[in-house]
């Protein structure tokens, strides 16, 4: 007989927010399944405040709240028995971050994580990513967000290195990142990937995953440098409202996708990577994950 749970994660990123609802299956015998009921997504950009002026702005703090209250009652509507909700850069460094999670808390009733970036690579590393790497393979994991890139090296089936890095597509957007973090996160590539064959990048994010579904190539297959360079140029050739009207990018999709497709075609270049795969995996899977197997450190709620 199976006994399903329902657990919820909340990724609150630097460009939009994640409410993921997840069906958490067990049987006798038999591995944990984890099925995703529900993901709702809410374009509210932290990071355009966090980045350039160091505060979360009213406006974004109120937007934030509503959203907040949204996602209670829509966990208590879907009867969650479990949640985990985590900010990652804007969050960190907006120098009002923790009073907005205390404010959230009080009048939303959601408890906020704050997490540095070494613990959002180690909730990614509990997602799927595991069945992508082989064991006598290289790769190079690549998750770019808003307001950071974590990059992660596998080799052999082992996690060797991972590094997190202020590289992120609102950074970009705002003309935030300096060649120095470039040349650091060059040298760190080249460095960590110097003696292996072969590497492979697994790419996440809400941008690679749209490039992927542009692509039209089933899950299994990879996307080339060659492909991502030229969709850079592409859309690079085309005006905001064009990658809106033409291709029916979302109005936060339409602006962050060229610095994101740089950062990933970066990575495949000083890697020496000719291919990327694009699973369908983020921090909200790993949320999940890490709540239930209870091997991150971060804080579990339970609704009563």
């Amino acid at each position: 007989m199976i006994k399903i749970k329902k657990y919820a994660a909340i990724d609150i990123g630097s460009n939009a927010m994640r409410l993921l609802i997840s069906n958490v299956i067990e049987e006798e015998n038999k591995p944990t399944q984890f099925n995703k009921s529900h993901l709702i997504r809410v374009p509210i950009r932290l990071g355009q405040d966090a980045f350039t002026v160091g505060e979360i702005s009213e406006e974004s703090a109120e937007r934030m709240v509503k959203a907040m209250k949204a996602f209670k009652l829509l966990m208590d509507v879907y009867k969650v028995e479990k949640y985990a909700a985590c900010a990652t850069s804007a969050m960190r460094e907006a120098y009002n971050g923790n009073d907005l999670v205390e404010e959230i808390a009080k009048k939303a009733g959601i408890n906020i994580d704050i997490i540095e970036g070494k613990t959002e690579a180690a909730i990614i590393a509990n997602s799927d990513l595991a069945s992508f790497i082989k064991n006598d393979g290289h790769y190079l994991y690549v998750d770019v967000g808003g307001g950071s890139t974590e990059f992660t090296l596998f080799s052999n089936g082992k996690q060797i290195v991972s590094k997190s890095f202020k590289n992120g597509t609102v950074r970009l957007l705002n003309n935030m990142v300096t060649e120095s973090v470039w040349h650091e996160i060059e040298k760190w590539i080249k460095t960590h990937t110097a003696d292996l064959s072969n590497v492979e990048i697994i790419g996440s994010g809400g941008n690679i995953n749209k490039i992927f579904k542009m692509s039209g190539k089933t899950n299994d297959k990879p996307l080339t440098q060659t492909y991502l360079v030229q969709r850079f140029k592409y859309l690079n050739s085309l005006s905001y409202d064009e990658r809106i009207y033409t291709l029916g990018l979302n109005t936060d999709r339409a602006d962050v996708i060229i610095p994101a497709i740089k950062i990933y075609v970066n990575a495949m270049k000083w890697s020496n990577a000719k291919h990327i795969y694009v699973p369908k995996i983020g921090l909200s899977d790993g949320i999940v994950k890490a709540m239930y197997y209870q091997n991150t450190k971060i804080k579990i709620n339970e609704i009563l």
